[in-house]
């Protein structure tokens, strides 16, 4: 059993926490807000860390889930920051979605003090962490994946390894590619059935079946049809993560037009004051202004 260190209990971190330590491992966590770290050790027992660096402190594994690249720079750099506790030998493993040039830049920063670092953003929202039912996508040197690999599995029903550093977080921004384009589409199909004057569900039994299938369809149809949003994943976070595609696109040449307009519909409703609701609110944007 390793000694681990979970640094971000938010939503995803909390419960990806709470697999390890009943995995058997030896836990240790540290969160901005201490009284949420003394919670989670209430409730399953480890320890609580004040500052990242005292979570690092003899730790074999340090996960960090935490906002942006902002905050993940927090909880990396400084002397209250992981690398200042860290020992030698240590993998960390940054699950945050964040840019693939910070997970290039920890890797090397790692590297010069001695530390291994995987970039491992996960999909799979509030319920996989939950279920440990996670998509795990990570960049980083293959023997060190490898050394990790049963450890993230805990949590995690797909761990693959992309490519080298990066690729994990490029791999997590195809994925919001995907999940904002079929939004997009199951918005208009929703809308058009409701119109229609047919009953969503059915419609959603029925599609599910069929070549327009998708885990948005199945998951997310019917309460969008009731206008219900209040499933965890913001339109805030994925205007965030769009961003990094943008970003990228420019860099690679890609060309992400629907992407773009998906965006523009996204930064109307958050002026709308919906910034908080689940990114399924997009249906919201076809509705009578």
């Amino acid at each position: 059993m390793a000694k681990i260190s979970f640094v971000g209990l938010g939503v995803m971190g909390y419960p990806m926490a709470r697999h390890l330590i009943k995995a058997g491992h030896d836990v240790t966590v540290y969160n901005r807000t201490t009284a949420k770290a003394e919670q989670w050790v209430k409730e399953y027992g480890g320890k609580v860390a004040l500052t990242p660096r005292e979570a690092a402190v003899g730790a074999d594994m340090v996960m960090t889930c935490v906002g942006n690249d902002d905050d993940v720079r927090s909880v990396y750099y400084g002397d209250k920051g992981i690398f200042a506790g860290a020992n030698s030998g240590v993998i960390l493993i940054d699950h945050t979605t964040a840019s693939a040039d910070l997970a290039r830049e920890l890797y090397q920063a790692a590297k010069e003090s001695g530390f291994d670092f995987l970039d491992a953003p996960v999909s799979g929202g509030q319920a996989g962490a939950e279920n440990a039912a996670l998509t795990v996508m990570c960049g980083g040197d293959e023997a060190i994946f490898k050394r990790a690999e049963n450890v993230l599995k805990i949590y995690g029903k797909a761990v693959t390894l992309v490519g080298e550093s990066g690729c994990g977080q490029l791999c997590k921004m195809a994925n919001q590619l995907c999940i904002a384009g079929v939004l997009a589409g199951v918005s208009e199909a929703v809308r058009f059935a409701q119109k229609a004057g047919l009953d969503v569900k059915t419609v959603r039994d029925v599609v599910k079946m069929g070549s327009g299938s998708s885990w948005q369809l199945e998951n997310r149809a019917e309460t969008m049809g009731e206008n219900k949003f209040d499933f965890g994943f913001a339109i805030d976070w994925i205007r965030k993560d769009l961003g990094f595609c943008f970003d990228e696109a420019k860099r690679n040449g890609a060309k992400l037009p629907f992407a773009k307009q998906i965006d523009e519909a996204y930064a109307e409703l958050q002026q709308r004051g919906l910034g908080r609701c689940d990114t399924s609110a997009l249906i919201r944007f076809l509705d009578d202004k």
